[in-house]
């Protein structure tokens, strides 16, 4: 049954075709805006919510498809976008003609994304499906095509976007042997179409098989940090976490910065003592340990992180916060960060430095000495460090030479 609500969306006079000319950030907000709105208006009506969101996705593309996206964050906002909306539009309580006909009109979509942006979407397809019967009538239009475009002759194969909604409506229903026999027809080892083979493995609780094929689905242009994202679930789904942090916690968890990287192994390894984690971080990338400072701090291994600010360079401004934010709980700590960051500093490391940073990593060094009760010995330390400097202009003597009396 479909909402009797009479609804006005607030982003549907915003999604008009070509909306935002070739800028991102606009455009970005307003994909945020439509869904919190959706998602709100779901929270009250699940149906008009799930209507609100096929009504999106049918938008979205011909919106944004002038949008510069080399920077990738427009399509990182819209697939984020999408992981939010499949869960409304298969949640809603909806009977079968209504729902057949949304995925009649997020089908067409997916066929005039031209540029593509929503084309994560047909991964979702089995759960749009909801039911089994769905998704195998779903798969029954689809694998014809599938085969045809993975066909033995070349001069027959092509590019089907149904592939991936192939695959994904031939799990829901239930076809593993299916499937796996379609995978068998593909030319190459796409790590995109065989990770619906892992899963199909799994439905029939063939755990070790599926971390053969998911290994077996290496190659030179492959993700391996999702393969090996792929195999460590199944080890850790299998009670098998020992294995799991030897062979793939590494890479299967590395993230943007090496203290997102600690983090997110912590957090799945909490038979794993923090401080063992992180030399075997810190042991795994030689050259690197001034790095995994931020996590050794995070995990309060204060003499550790030190340790690691001393032995590579270590960005003098995460040194130069660290003094700043534990002057007062740990001063002898924020003293020997300060120390550290002025050290770097003289020896010419950090990025886009000003004068500005120089000044702070000395007062915030200076006002932890204080607290701590060793101002004469930070300030020689700091002296000495500063008289060495031999680096370029000597930019840290200008800044704070008067100072420490060497002008």
């Amino acid at each position: 049954m479909a909402s009797g609500t009479k609804h006005v969306w607030t982003f549907r006079a915003r999604f008009r075709r070509h909306a935002f000319g070739w800028r991102s950030h606009p455009a970005i907000k307003r994909v945020k805006e439509a869904v919190a709105e959706i998602k709100k208006t779901a929270r009250k009506d699940p149906l008009l919510g799930a209507e609100g969101a096929v009504l999106f996705l049918e938008k979205v593309s011909p919106a944004i498809e002038q949008v510069d996206s080399s920077s990738g964050a427009i399509g990182t906002a819209v697939n984020h976008a999408i992981d939010a909306l499949v869960s409304i539009i298969a949640g809603a309580p909806v009977d079968g003609t209504v729902r057949d006909k949304w995925l009649e009109r997020l089908w067409q979509a997916v066929e005039d994304d031209d540029v593509p942006y929503i084309e994560t979407l047909p991964d979702h397809w089995g759960a749009l499906c909801v039911t089994p019967e769905r998704a195998s009538r779903w798969a029954d239009e689809f694998i014809p095509i599938a085969r045809r475009t993975w066909s033995p002759k070349p001069e027959l194969r092509g590019y089907f976007k149904g592939t991936a909604a192939c695959l994904s409506a031939l799990l829901k229903a239930g076809r593993t042997a299916e499937l796996m026999a379609l995978l068998e027809l593909a030319p190459h080892k796409f790590w995109h179409d065989r990770k619906w083979g892992v899963k199909a493995l799994l439905a029939m609780g063939k755990k070790a098989e599926a971390l053969r094929f998911a290994e077996d689905s290496r190659g030179l242009n492959e993700s391996d940090l999702m393969i090996s994202e792929a195999c460590e679930e199944i080890l850790l789904a299998s009670g098998m976490a020992e294995e799991a942090y030897n062979r793939y916690a590494f890479e299967a968890n590395q993230k943007t910065t090496y203290l997102a990287t600690y983090r997110a192994i912590i957090k799945k390894y909490q038979n794993k003592k923090p401080v063992d984690i992180l030399k075997d971080l810190v042991a795994g990338t030689p050259g690197n340990e001034g790095k995994w400072f931020a996590a050794a701090k995070s995990a309060g291994l204060y003499d550790e992180a030190i340790g690691l600010a001393n032995r590579t360079p270590c960005d003098p401004k995460t040194l130069t916060r660290a003094a700043r934010d534990m002057a007062e709980t740990e001063p002898r700590f924020a003293v020997e960060a300060g120390v550290a960051a002025l050290r770097w500093l003289v020896e010419g490391y950090g990025y886009e430095i000003t004068g500005l940073d120089v000044r702070a990593a000395y007062d915030y060094t200076m006002k932890a000495a204080v607290n701590s009760g060793c101002k004469p010995e930070a300030f020689n330390r700091i002296r000495e460090l500063v008289a060495a400097e031999n680096f370029g202009e000597r930019f840290v003597t200008k800044i704070l030479g008067h100072e420490l009396g060497l002008k």
